[in-house]
């Protein structure tokens, strides 16, 4: 049986969609640090998979985030940018 997806699920989605958005910007900006870059592609990668619940996948994401974000490499601009993601991500509930 078919189930169709809730407006909650759907909004769920769209945050992790622009989520991944921002850190492909973050991905590839030349000025951030190449492990940086590999950690963020792991997280989008994480974020991108179905297999799991939106909330599972942001709050995996954020723990990642969070811990990218104290790197004392990291541009400011980046971190910021980071730190806006870890917003969206917190928004979202199963």
């Amino acid at each position: 049986m078919y189930k169709t997806p809730r407006k909650k699920d759907l909004e769920n989605e769209e945050k992790i969609i622009r989520a991944i958005e921002m850190l492909s910007f973050v991905v590839n900006d030349v000025t951030t640090p190449r492990n940086i870059r590999n950690s963020i592609k792991e997280v989008i990668a994480n974020l991108s998979k179905k297999n799991t619940t939106p909330g599972i996948r942001a709050a995996a994401a954020i723990n990642v985030l969070d811990e990218i974000s104290q790197d004392p490499n990291m541009p400011s601009y980046a971190r910021t940018t980071i730190w806006n993601i870890i917003a969206i991500l917190s928004s979202i509930k199963d």
